[in-house]
This record gives C-alpha cells, sequence and structure tokens, in this order.
C-alpha cells in the first residue's frame, strides 16, 4: 500500500502540471494592435544524421530567425512564461530567416537543403497568434574527396607531409568551412612551432573544386553544352564530394618561408606598469646578471635570474617555436612573484630571434585578517556554547628573491558558556594554530631530471606544515602535527597532485568527564582515538569541454591514499601508526541551457576505505577525519551534516541519553541531479532557483558486533539507500553565491515501515522509542553544491 501511494502521489502531480498547458501559463506582454504577430517559432530537422549532429544544428539554427521573427521569451519563477513585445507577422522576415539558415547549412557542407514552413493560425482573445514551423530537410551532405598539400617549397612539404597524420579532414569527412578554416590553422601552427616565425594565415588558402570538369570541354554546340550540364548536375548530385588542395601564395614575403632561430634572452623581472617597453631594451640605466643565454637587467635587485631561467622554455640556437614560446610567457604569469608578463621579440642577422621579457612585479607581501562566530550544540560539556574566532594570514610572493609562494595562517579562538549552563566555567574552549605553506616554482626531485615531467606545467612544490592545540575544559586536550611534501603539474585538461611525504600526528589527553560521556555514548569513542597517519597521497583531476556541445562540461577526480605501508616493516617504530587505503573517485557533469540562464547538473561519487592494521588501541576504522559522513548542504540535503546512516542501523536512534548521534563510514555511494534556472536579476544580483534529487549513504566496510545493517552489503544496497528531493533558492552576486536549499526525505533508510518509503508527507515522524526526527532539513550554503 504505501508503493502504491507514492506512486498515486506522482501521477497526481503529474496530472496537475500536465493540466497546466504552456498557453496557459503563457502571458503576451503588448502585442500589436489589430495585427497577426509571431507567437511560437519551431524548428524541425531531417536527414541523414546523428542524434547529436541533429541537436548541434537545431540549436545554431535557433540563432539565425531575423530579429523582426525572433519570440522574446521570459520566464518568471520558473512557471511563468511572457512574450514581450511580439513583432508583427510578415512573411518577408520569414523569407529572410530560411536566407540566413540557409547560409549557415552551406558553411556547415550542406548545399541541398530544402525549407517547408508551416503557418497555423490561433484567435485567442481577439489575438491572432501565428505559430512558425520550418521543416528543414538537409537533403545530401557535401563531403571532403581527395585533400591535399601543394606547398612550392621543398623544407615546407616535407614539412607538412610528415605531419598528415594529425590532419583535421580526411576523405568522406562532412565539409564545412570551419573544418577548412581549422586545418589551416593547424597548418599555420606547425609551421610557427618549427621556425617560420613570420608565417601567417595570409600566406596560404584552401583551393576547393566543386565544379565538374566536363563542364570546361571546349565545345561550339549549344545542345552538346546543355547535355554535358545535365551529366555534370547528375554526377553531383550523386557523388556529393568534392577535392581540396591547400596551397601556398607565391606572390609573399620570402621572409616567410624563412626558419628562425632563438638568439640572446632578456629578462626585466623589475619592469613597471608605467614603463614603455618599447624603450627598455634600449635604455642604459640597468645592472645585468649575464649567464651563457639569458641576460636579466635590473635596478633593485628584488630577483635572481635562476626561476627565470628554469621556467624558460626556448633555448638558445633552436628554432622558434610559438608554443613554447607561449608556455614561458604564461608560466611567468602564473609564478605569482609578477602580476603580468609580456615579451617583444626582434629580428636580428635576418634568420635570429632576440626574446625581450618584461615581468611587472606583484605587491610582495599582504595581509588579511578574519572574524568569525558561531554557534555549537553539542553534548561535550554545556548544551549551547558560543563561539569567537580570528584568522591572521601573511603572504610573501617573492621568498629569497626566488618567487617562492609563502602562506602563513595563524588561528585562534574561544567557546563560551554564554548562559552559564550546570555553572561551567565562562571559557570551555581554547582553540590555537599556527601554518606554514610553501610553494616553489619548480619540481624539487631527488634526481636532477625525470624525462616523463620535463614538458608538462604549472610545475609547483610544495611544502607545508600546521601545529594546534585545542584545550576543551575538564575533557581532552587535543594536540596535532600535520605535514607534508608534495608536487603538483598539469598537462593540458589534466592537474597531478602528489605528496611522497604525508604525516599526520595526534596526540589527546583525556579528562575525567571525557571518559563518563563516552561511557554512555560509545560512538564518541572513535571519535577519540589517538594514533598517527604516515603515508602518501595522489590524486587526478581532468576538466572536459564537450567538442560536439561546448555548453556541456565534464569534471573528473580520482583520488588515492595510503597509511603504514612503509613503517610495517619496523614494527618496534610503527606503534599507533594507521594502516590503511583510502581511494576516492567523482565524476561531474554540467549541461547548459538558454544562452546559460539554466543547466542540468549531475554527479557521482564513490569512495572506499579498508584499515588493515591489527593496533586494537586505534580500532579496525580508518581514523575519523579519514572517514566518510553524509548530509549537510553539500550531500544528501534532507539529513543535518553527519546524520545520515550508517547503512540501514538504527543503533544511534536508540541512544536517548545523548543528542550527539554523528556518523562516519569507511565507504559511501552518493549520486545527485539537478536543475538550476534563474528566476530574476536585479543589476548584477542573479536570483536563481534548483529542482534536485539526491541519493545515497555511508557503510562500514567491516562488520559491526550487534549491528549488521551498518555493514555494505549488495544484497541490502536497495533498503540502504536514502532518498532526498527539494528545492532552494539562490542569490549569484558574481564573486560569490549564498544558496538556501529545504530538502524532504523520500525514502530513509532508518525507518522501520514502509521499506523507508514515505508514508505520508509529515514534517517530524516518531521513532519506536519515543525519538522526534525531522523528515526535512533546511541548509545554508556557499557555493554550488557541486
Amino acid at each position: 500500500m504505501g508503493k502504491l501511494y507514492n506512486y498515486i502521489s506522482v501521477a497526481a502531480i503529474l496530472m496537475l502540471v500536465s493540466s497546466c498547458s504552456v498557453e496557459q501559463r503563457t502571458s503576451i506582454s503588448n502585442p500589436p494592435l489589430h495585427k497577426p504577430f509571431v507567437y511560437d517559432t519551431k524548428l524541425n530537422i531531417t536527414g541523414n544524421i546523428t542524434k547529436d549532429e541533429k541537436i548541434r544544428l537545431t540549436n545554431d539554427l535557433g540563432n539565425y530567425w531575423d530579429d523582426s521573427i525572433r519570440v522574446k521569451k521570459v520566464s518568471q519563477l520558473g512557471v511563468r512564461t511572457v512574450i514581450k513585445n511580439p513583432a508583427a507577422y510578415d512573411t518577408a522576415n520569414l523569407v529572410r530567416s530560411m536566407q540566413y539558415m540557409n547560409e549557415y547549412l552551406n558553411s556547415q557542407g550542406y548545399y541541398y537543403a530544402n525549407f517547408f514552413p508551416e503557418i497555423t493560425t490561433e484567435f485567442i482573445k481577439n489575438q491572432e497568434r501565428k505559430k512558425i514551423a520550418l521543416n528543414i530537410d538537409l537533403g545530401k551532405n557535401i563531403t571532403f574527396d581527395s585533400i591535399s598539400y601543394v606547398l612550392k617549397d621543398s623544407t615546407l612539404q616535407k614539412l607538412t607531409e610528415g605531419d598528415k597524420k594529425n590532419s583535421l579532414i580526411k576523405f568522406g569527412d562532412p565539409y564545412t568551412k570551419g573544418a577548412i578554416s581549422n586545418e589551416l590553422d593547424r597548418m599555420v601552427n606547425l609551421y610557427r612551432q618549427n621556425g617560420y616565425y613570420q608565417f601567417t594565415r595570409e600566406h596560404i588558402f584552401a583551393h576547393v573544386d566543386s565544379l565538374d570538369k566536363r563542364l570546361f570541354t571546349l565545345t561550339l554546340d549549344p545542345l552538346q553544352q546543355m547535355e554535358l550540364m545535365a551529366i555534370a548536375r547528375g554526377s553531383r548530385e550523386k557523388s556529393s564530394s568534392w577535392p581540396v588542395a591547400m596551397e601556398r601564395r607565391l606572390n609573399i614575403d620570402s621572409s616567410a618561408i624563412i626558419p628562425y632561430k632563438i638568439g640572446k634572452i632578456y629578462y626585466y623581472p623589475e619592469t613597471r606598469i608605467t614603463d614603455f617597453t618599447d624603450s627598455l631594451p634600449f635604455s642604459k640605466n640597468f645592472t645585468e646578471t649575464i649567464r651563457k643565454n639569458t641576460v636579466m637587467l635590473y635596478q633593485k635587485g628584488l630577483f635572481v635570474d635562476k626561476p627565470l631561467r628554469e621556467n624558460t622554455f626556448i633555448n638558445r640556437g633552436d628554432l622558434y617555436n610559438e608554443k613554447k614560446f607561449f608556455k614561458t610567457l604564461n608560466t611567468f604569469g602564473r609564478m605569482g612573484a609578477w602580476q603580468s608578463a609580456d615579451a617583444k621579440i626582434f629580428i636580428r642577422d635576418k634568420d635570429t630571434l632576440d626574446f625581450h621579457f618584461f615581468l611587472v612585479p606583484a605587491i610582495k607581501q599582504s595581509y588579511s585578517i578574519d572574524l568569525e562566530g558561531s554557534r555549537n550544540t553539542t553534548d561535550i560539556g554545556s548544551g549551547n556554547l558560543w563561539g569567537i574566532s580570528t584568522n591572521l594570514s601573511y603572504t610573501n610572493r617573492n621568498v629569497w628573491k626566488r618567487s617562492i609562494q609563502s602562506l602563513t595562517s595563524f588561528r585562534t579562538g574561544v567557546e563560551l558558556n554564554i548562559l552559564n549552563k550546570n555553572s561551567d566555567p565562562l571559557i570551555q574552549t581554547f582553540h590555537i594554530s599556527l601554518g606554514q605553506t610553501y610553494a616553489f616554482p619548480r619540481l624539487i626531485l631527488p634526481v636532477k631530471s625525470w624525462k616523463p615531467l620535463q614538458n608538462v606545467d604549472d610545475k609547483r612544490t610544495l611544502l607545508n606544515v600546521t601545529g594546534s592545540y585545542v584545550d576543551r575544559r575538564d575533557y581532552y586536550l587535543l594536540r596535532s602535527l600535520i605535514s607534508s611534501w608534495g608536487y603538483e603539474w598539469k598537462k593540458k585538461n589534466v592537474t597531478w597532485l602528489y605528496k611522497p611525504i604525508n604525516v599526520e600526528l595526534y596526540t589527546i589527553e583525556r579528562f575525567s568527564k571525557l571518559d563518563s560521556l563516552i561511557l554512555s555514548n560509545p560512538f564518541l569513542q572513535t571519535s577519540f582515538n589517538e594514533g598517527r597517519v604516515i603515508g602518501q597521497t595522489i590524486s587526478y583531476f581532468k576538466n572536459i569541454i564537450s567538442t560536439k556541445n561546448p555548453d556541456r562540461s565534464h569534471f573528473i577526480r580520482l583520488g588515492f591514499e595510503e597509511s603504514g605501508s612503509l613503517f610495517a616493516l619496523f614494527n618496534a617504530r610503527s606503534s599507533q601508526i594507521y594502516r590503511f587505503i583510502k581511494s576516492e573517485a567523482e565524476y561531474r557533469q554540467t549541461t547548459k541551457y538558454n544562452k546559460g540562464k539554466n543547466a542540468l547538473a549531475m554527479r557521482a561519487f564513490a569512495g572506499v576505505g579498508y584499515n588493515y592494521g591489527s593496533d586494537s588501541l586505534i580500532g579496525n576504522t580508518l581514523p575519523f577525519f579519514k572517514q566518510f559522513f553524509a548530509g549537510g548542504p553539500n550531500s544528501m540535503r534532507a539529513w543535518r551534516l553527519r546524520q545520515l546512516g550508517l547503512g540501514s542501523s538504527i543503533q544511534s536512534d536508540t541512544i536517548t541519553t545523548s543528542s550527539y548521534r554523528d556518523r562516519f563510514g569507511d565507504m559511501q555511494l552518493e549520486a545527485n541531479i539537478e536543475y538550476r534556472f534563474r528566476l530574476a536579476s536585479i543589476g548584477s544580483i542573479k536570483i536563481e532557483s534548483a529542482l534536485f534529487a539526491d541519493i545515497g549513504n555511508i557503510w562500514s566496510v567491516k562488520p559491526i558486533p550487534g549491528d549488521p545493517e551498518a555493514q555494505f552489503s549488495l544484497k541490502r544496497l536497495g533498503k540502504d539507500l536514502a532518498i532526498a528531493m527539494g528545492t532552494g533558492i539562490r542569490f549569484d552576486f558574481s564573486f560569490f553565491l549564498i544558496r538556501l536549499d529545504a530538502a524532504y526525505k523520500v525514502k530513509d533508510p532508518a525507518r522501520l515501515y514502509n521499506n523507508g518509503w514515505m508514508n505520508s508527507f509529515a514534517l517530524k515522524e516518531t521513532r519506536a522509542n519515543g525519538l522526534q526526527v525531522d523528515n526535512f532539513a533546511l541548509q545554508l550554503g556557499i557555493g554550488l553544491p557541486f
């Protein structure tokens, strides 16, 4: 009956929504008086094309409606649609639209498209509404026949033939002007990466033979000429393939086919933003640091030249390579020590290029201070604590004159018992921490060079040390020291972060009140274990923009962490060291619609960890600060932070002596889908909303005595999965976004009836032990959830 109730409820909602047609939810603002106007336009494309190609053409052709026929629709609150100032209907505007679309289709290789407009008229409220359905039969698409290259220079010809495997057009590919343009760009880039500094697009062109050679047969007989034209036309419609030749123009400057080599390299690391860079190479007011292949010119001595030389990817005597030149320039701009980087190239001795890099220093030192306030409801001590903390950070962008980035952060705070419950002291918690991070603009490796990393971008070595001290009065004293040494680099759209050394040391001193609390709440035991993490981590990030649909983006994240594997060989020294492996995988996809105003976002996450150690003092699970949790503003939003799971376990609901019910697991599965849409805009502030659904849970990997439903099992997966649905409102201020989401527990694994599914829409429900549980949650978040 419960499932039947759910199906009936969903069906009723769908019937209610469908009963409100688009026309009923659409209003007209300021229509033309006593004239027919365009109410709706639609494109129907047919032809022998793929589904993705049809979607692409439909979206692109929608931009070619004439402005006088385009319907301007504005969505209000995601429900009501307003058509503002609809244009009076005129067949001339429709004809012009078809001309625009035909020209676009020609550029995409569709030269035989036919247009069949269908126009219907509706009379509603004294209005004559025109609906235009434009049916387009694409016909046969032109394809590439033979592709040849005629460079009229032996060196260029050899270079081109050797790179034909990377050609962007192949025999049989659909003919488009865009494909030809991209191929010409590829050829120019190839030449400019092999010394041809002055070679540009103006020096090559594509010769497309779209005519039948039989038309050039000389004949004076008009009947024979007409016969040849008919034969050529029929042959063209059957084959629909055109040969293309990429050719070099002959009437060009001969310097375009001269290969240039790299000469001297000059650095100006103290360039002022007001300097006229054209004159700096001729100034005599610089001190010089001269190396074999480079020269650094300066006045104050703020920098040493080694970081610049290490991040220069062009070498004296090599052929000019435009890709390496821009890589050098972009790397200088991202090193942090300079706010901008520019360069000028001077030709010397007809075939030599001298490079001058002008670098404007960034502000070397900066400070920031933040003040935070919080309210904490807890069962450790007083029930309501008010906290205040301050964060002070100091940034140095040029440590030791070597472009090393330094960040020093200091944080301190207290939690106060303002209400003075239980006669506890005013100051309940004191916290202080100090962290230091260095980012070196190169990879500091045990070996001099490692070939796989020679061609990567944005190379950095990261050193971090953070220590903290927490005094929870009468309960515990926690000290921690965390340090890591790692490497970060990028290659194209992939970023890697590898930490071969990751050390986390924790010591805790328990006091009597904490021991008493653990006796009444065993869940706190794993939250206060003392142990050490000594291991390594590696992370992989990849961003992808779909080539078929530029409005669709993908994000992939993979992570792996281990601790204790190296120290397991030294039992005497490996006491209280966590031995575990942990892996995570995340995939996100976002597709934008309506010029970016709406979006469909999806996310999938899976993570699992396994403790293979045998130290009874630190338990057989992951350390709690490495475990997974669900609930909160960014995960399973119908549950409060860390309030979902484990599996179908109800053990936490059976505890009535404590309000502490945080849950941590060694495994997590979660999927989210969210449709985002804009409601309104007020100046630069965008007011948006979303409809979303979350599904997932956390589990224990190993069995828990007395609680079998907390362990992951494929047979019980359907029962264990929690489902939430909700909506929210977002205020986008461009530089940050505030989000308020409301979500409802459609399926709660902790429900003992109806297999966890909602039986009726109730904001609260009472569990078997009398505990009242909310079936919804309001979540306040900063930024998008994913």
